[in-house]
């Protein structure tokens, strides 16, 4: 027997799951596959690249379609002409927000529901043309967006939006419009609780020495620093012990000399373990760390914060990973709900994010 046998078995197993959800779901993004079969998006891409070749799937634009499956352009299926349609709006369609329309897909398809899918991008600054589109031209009868609170007319867009009577559900966001602070249905990442695990994790190591880096640009990094800084207080860890830094994103301008500060002033005080957000900037510190001729988690022990490739890297870094699934299928009902009873009071629900304990967070040395 050869001893590539085993492999080959893996690979025939895997190909058999992904025809089984194509099979129901018609079409799949290799994004969300590489998450639920637990490999990396190259090895799925060969996969379907494979299967294309031989007939069992259609090759599209990101994913795979079943071989029976209509192409995008085509009119809806039969099962879905009749179907509610709810428009969704988020600022990426490949970091993060994959896993929150996964999530909103599952439910919407157990709920009768049409999905009509929109990107749109962190640094927008007025979303109301692309919401006045969905309600337009996609008659949609409620909305689940994740608009950028930093842009100049995002309150005025929101405002426009609730003035319409159509429901919407903010994911990842909170606000409240209006002369009277209206509150908006909203779901949200614990993303405080989840800076609290991460440092209580490196206390239950015996860290006091602890460092925290945040994405400058992320509109998640306050609630990462104040969650990180109460657990902090309660764990009884001086404020001389401690690193907070703001990083701008890996590869822009000015990363170089702050990864650099950064790392300086870990090394200076002594630091032992850190949680960074996000992952880009997580494994790039701890390339830059192993280049002084350090290690992890040898003398730094690294948790990243967002878990959306912290598991494929080497080492495989510990990671807070915020419940995307939960998010999207969260929306979801909550739009359901207020579409069958406009009436009852707004609802903001806050979902806990996991910690996944990998290889990169030991005690100290």
């Amino acid at each position: 027997m050869s001893g590539a046998e085993p492999r080959s078995v893996l690979a025939e197993a895997r190909r058999n799951e992904l025809l089984s959800i194509l099979a129901i779901e018609g079409v799949v993004r290799i994004s969300d596959l590489a998450e639920r079969l637990n490999v990396t998006p190259m090895t799925l891409r060969r996969d379907v690249t494979a299967m294309a070749d031989q007939g069992l799937l259609r090759r599209v634009h990101g994913g795979a379609a079943a071989v029976d499956q209509e192409p995008a352009a085509a009119d809806e299926p039969p099962a879905k002409a009749h179907a509610t349609p709810i428009g969704i709006l988020v600022p990426s369609m490949d970091y993060y927000w994959p896993g929150v329309i996964r999530g909103a897909e599952e439910t919407a398809a157990r709920l009768g529901i049409r999905l009509v899918l929109r990107g749109s991008s962190y640094e927008a600054d007025d979303m109301q043309p692309q919401l006045e589109r969905l309600l337009e031209r996609n008659h949609v009868r409620g909305v689940v967006v994740a608009p950028n609170m930093a842009a100049a007319h995002t309150h005025e867009a929101l405002e426009w939006l609730t003035k319409t009577g159509v429901p919407v559900v903010l994911v990842e966001r909170s606000a409240a419009v209006g002369p009277l602070h209206t509150t908006l249905e909203s779901v949200m990442s614990d993303h405080p609780q989840g800076a609290e695990l991460a440092l209580r994790h490196l206390a239950s190591l015996g860290h006091r020495r602890v460092g925290l880096a945040a994405d400058m640009k992320s509109p998640h990094s306050n609630l990462v620093r104040r969650g990180w800084h109460e657990a902090r207080l309660e764990l009884d860890l001086s404020r001389e012990a401690t690193v907070d830094h703001e990083l701008p994103e890996p590869a822009s301008p000015g990363w170089d000399d702050a990864a650099d500060r950064f790392l300086d002033e870990c090394e200076s005080r002594g630091i032992t373990g850190l949680l960074i957000h996000a992952d880009a900037a997580a494994t790039a510190i701890v390339q830059r760390w192993e280049s002084r001729g350090h290690s992890v988690p040898g003398d730094l022990s690294v948790i990243a914060y967002d878990d959306e490739f912290a598991g494929l890297f080497t080492p495989r870094l510990t990671a807070i990973r915020p419940p995307r699934l939960s998010l999207g299928r969260t929306a979801i009902e909550l739009l359901s709900a207020r579409l069958a009873d406009p009436r009852r009071p707004a609802h903001r629900v806050i979902i806990t994010p996991s910690l996944r304990i990998r290889e990169s967070t030991t005690p100290p040395p």
